[in-house]
């Protein structure tokens, strides 16, 4: 069934460490079995079971050859991983649903001609609890850990619609506020998003 109008499409990035895995991850678990919201898997050159997210996992020939197809709404580079949001959710928003995707900083102050009906959303938390979780994730070594934290303050997030979350308290408060937040999703007359 087509909408007559694309659902929202919720764009989540913040820094390593902010528990943007976990805060979507738990926004999933509260959602309204009834509210039009789905999630984006992320294809990853990552191997499956790393920890964190679950992702599809890809070969770097799987990725290459889904991107070369222009099966891939989505892509950029980050330590030393590709990664793509599958052109999937397309079909998804032109059914009316709202999209929730987990992307990247970087690449969002890189994409063109980005919709009106993108709401990008940036999770945050102290560098310290940035450190902290990073280091109890156990995936890489300290230099590893230092590159992504000193990445983490590189990309500033510049868009009038931004939303920032703050996770740095329980988990439960940061995603109830990105549930909060896709329940306001709504086109009003005019076809505008009202929050």
């Amino acid at each position: 069934m087509r909408a007559n109008k694309p659902g929202p499409l919720v764009y989540v990035m913040g820094p390593s460490g902010a528990g943007k895995d976990s805060v979507l991850a738990q926004a999933r678990l509260l959602l309204a079995a009834d509210m039009p919201v789905v999630f984006a898997h992320r294809y990853i050159t990552r191997p499956a079971g790393t920890g964190g997210e679950n992702h599809i996992a890809l070969t770097r020939a799987e990725f290459a050859r889904r991107r070369a197809h222009g099966l891939l709404a989505f892509h950029w580079h980050a330590h030393g991983n590709d990664y793509g949001i599958g052109c999937e959710i397309q079909a998804w928003r032109d059914a009316g649903l709202t999209v929730v995707v987990s992307g990247s900083r970087e690449h969002f102050q890189s994409m063109d001609d980005i919709d009106e009906d993108l709401c990008p959303v940036l999770i945050t938390a102290p560098p310290a609890a940035l450190a902290e979780r990073l280091a109890a994730r156990g995936r890489e070594d300290k230099a590893a850990v230092l590159a992504r934290l000193e990445r983490g303050t590189a990309y500033a997030v510049n868009d009038r619609r931004l939303v920032t979350i703050a996770n740095d308290g329980p988990l439960d408060h940061a995603a109830r506020a990105l549930v909060s937040l896709l329940a306001t999703l709504r086109s009003s007359p005019d076809g505008r998003r009202q929050a």
